[in-house]
């Protein structure tokens, strides 16, 4: 499995991963006015395995390249990601604006990962879709737990 990879550099990957955290960076920075985020979680144990995992996933998304992998180009699957970060984004305008629900939470927590596991698909890194599929799992958790249920 580990003979069709190289270590290299995939901007796209960290490019990505940029996008989708630039509204947490703005969230860490700026409160949003019924920030229903800032609270201690009651899910710690379930919150460390999804850092690891979100950490094993960038790393595999940004330093794992297939040697059989096809040109980057536009595509369906593309066009699908780009929409996931307008969607993740719209989600985070709706929070700052107060509006609140279920919807926007799950959102906010499921986007970026569908997104993630689709630029994993496109860049034919299964060995980064592990780790996504189980950091999706562990932040879904975290949402329903702290602010669904």
């Amino acid at each position: 499995m580990f003979k069709k990879y190289r270590i290299g550099f995939e901007w796209r990957g960290l490019a990505l991963f940029l996008a989708v955290m630039v509204p947490n960076f703005i969230w860490f920075a700026i409160p949003a006015p019924n920030d229903i985020m800032r609270v201690v979680s009651r899910t710690p144990v379930i919150d460390t395995i999804a850092t690891v995992c979100q950490v094993a996933f960038i790393i595999c998304l940004c330093l794992l390249i297939r040697t059989d992998q096809r040109p980057f180009r536009i595509n369906g699957t593309i066009i699908g990601i780009i929409t996931l970060v307008v969607a993740y984004y719209i989600c985070w305008i709706l929070y700052y604006q107060s509006a609140i629900n279920i919807a926007v939470i799950i959102g906010l927590t499921i986007f970026p990962c569908i997104a993630f596991l689709l630029f994993a698909i496109d860049r034919h890194n299964t060995i980064a879709v592990i780790p996504i599929i189980l950091f999706t799992m562990c932040h879904l958790m975290y949402a329903v737990v702290n602010f669904i249920a």
